[in-house]
Formats: C-alpha cells, structure tokens, sequence
C-alpha cells in the first residue's frame, strides 16, 4: 500500500510553526555589532601653516570654542586693503554729493552779487528821477533811455550773479552720485568678505563634542580642504548591528536594545534605523547562529553616549535591559 502523505493544511501548519520558531528571540540571544560616531571635521576653507593649536585629543568642547589658528597675514592684508578701498569710495561719494566750487569761491560770488545789487538800486534811482524830469521839460528824452538802459544791464548782472552762486552749490549730476554710491555698496561688500575670511583663520567649534584626532600641529601646512581636528559630538554616536532576517520582523523604529561590551557597563539604545536591503553577513562579525547568512544592518543611538566608544565591539539585545 502506498503510505499515507499528510494533507496539504498539515504541511502549512508544520511550515508557519517553523517560521514562528524562527522568529522567536530567546532569552540570551544577541547580536554582533560595534560602536561608530559621525565626526565633525573642522579645518580652513584656504591652505595655511598652524600657528596655534588650543586643544588636545580627549579635551571636551562647546559651541564657540577656539580649537586651532592658521596663519592670517595674507587675510588681514587683504583686509586692510579693503577697508582702504572703502574709505575712498566713501570719500569720492562725499564729493560727488557737496557743491562743485568751494565755499571761499561761493563767497566771492555772494560779494559780486551784493555789488551787482548795489549797482542796480543806484540806476533805479536815476531812472526814476528822469522820469521825474523829462515831462517837465528838464531833462532829454535820450538821458532817459539812457537811464532805462542802465537800469536793465544792471538787472541784468544781479540775476547773472545769482545764477552763478546757485551753481556753485549745486553737486554733481545724479548719474555721478548713484555710481559712488554703487561703489560704496561694492567696497563695503569687499571688506564684508575680507573680514570674514580673516575671522575662518580661526577655526572653532561648531557644536559640543570630544577632542578625537588632531591632525596637524604647529608649523605644519594644512592643504586646503583637510581638517586640523576632528570633533564627536554626543548625539552622533551610534550603535551599529546586524540582524538575521528570520529575527527581522522583531526589530521595530524606536524599539529599545540593550548593549553590552567586555569590561563596560551594560547601557541602552533606541532603534533610529533599520536598512532595507539585505546583505551577507560581513567576515569580521561572528553570529552565534548560522541560520541564515542574509542580515539586515540596524542603527541604534545611546541612550547616554558617554558609555560608547566609537570602533567598540559590542553585543545587542532586543529589548530593554531588566
């Protein structure tokens, strides 16, 4: 007789209780894994010699601190000399603005005009006294053209000397004066750019953090673009493990782990990252089960950072230390 082959729904309940098996975590089990820190990198936006370095490896730092100096004379060389062009630029503007003859010239205008007024009241007077005397037959019709003529070249020079002295104070054309000021704005901005690449000589910190590795000392040349210091700051340390993916689907954002390390005491994590992709199981970490090779890569912040140390190997728990 042909033996008995169990039933279809048998083999799906023998294959659902595997996988449930699978995914249980025992007490016990943990995972491989090591403490990373994202470091903070500081060093020149422009190549230079160190001339000063204020902090050392291990020394703790706060927002603001100074951590080294490079070399600033070519910097505040370039300052001076934008500060200078800004002084001209301003002195050119201040001309452009006041009137065009000084105000000795202007008061020699101001005495032509006082003559010229002077002469003009004299001729009113003999205009009116011929006037006066022509009807009455004791002066000539030509002593009052005369007289009228005189008159009006006298009038005629006052408002020439008024003229004068309003164009005297008149200051240069629109046109001259905008294109100062634009020359200004361009100077100020010159030395705004200066300054500021005087001040990132000197290299501080951009965030609290422990001193890690300091790259350069004193005299030494940093290329461009190369740090002098390297910074971590606390919350950029984290817990990095690998979870089999059998056990994957008891790993959840925000879940708690508990991390252990030889000779260190037992600290917490939160779960902030679990890769979407699988991967082999990398050579430098050793599962205590060889279920499955595909893991999945899980990130975890400290809860107190202090106890982590980057490049540390630890082992991970589900769940929150009792």
């Amino acid at each position: 007789m042909t033996p008995h082959r169990p039933s279809r729904l048998l083999l799906l309940a023998v294959v659902a209780a595997l996988g449930l098996a699978a995914c249980a975590v025992e007490p016990g089990d943990s995972f491989s894994g090591y403490v990373e820190g994202d470091l903070v990198f500081i060093g020149p936006t422009e190549p230079g010699r160190v001339s000063a370095l204020v902090v050392e490896e291990g020394r703790v730092v706060k927002p603001g601190d100074v951590v080294a100096r490079v070399e600033d004379d070519l910097q505040a060389a370039d300052r001076d000399g934008a500060a200078a062009q800004l002084k001209e630029a301003e002195a050119r503007l201040a001309n452009a603005r006041s009137p065009l003859q000084r105000p000795e010239e202007i008061a020699v205008l101001q005495a032509s005009e006082q003559r010229a007024a002077a002469a003009l009241d004299q001729s009113r007077v003999d205009l009116d006294r011929q006037k006066a005397l022509v009807p009455k037959g004791a002066s000539s019709q030509a002593n009052l053209d005369a007289a009228q003529h005189q008159y009006d070249q006298n009038q005629a020079a006052l408002d020439e000397a008024r003229k004068r002295i309003s164009a005297a104070r008149i200051a240069s054309r629109t046109q001259d004066i905008e294109a100062a000021e634009q020359a200004v704005s361009a100077a100020r901005a010159n030395l705004v750019a200066a300054q500021v690449r005087l001040d990132r000589r000197t290299l501080k910190a951009p965030t609290d953090g422990t001193v890690q590795t300091v790259y350069y000392r004193v005299g030494e040349l940093v290329p461009e673009g190369r740090p002098v210091v390297s910074i971590l700051p606390p919350g950029l340390v984290k817990v990095r493990f690998f979870v089999p993916e059998p056990l994957l689907p008891k790993v959840a954002l925000g879940a708690s782990v508990t991390v252990t390390c030889d000779g260190c005491p037992t600290t917490t994590a939160k779960i902030f990252f679990i890769s979407a992709e699988a991967e082999y199981t990398p050579p430098v970490i050793y599962s205590r089960e060889e279920r499955s090779k595909l893991v999945y890569l899980v990130e975890a912040r400290p809860d107190d950072p202090a106890k982590a140390r980057p490049g540390q190997p630890v082992s991970v728990s589900l769940g929150a230390a009792p």
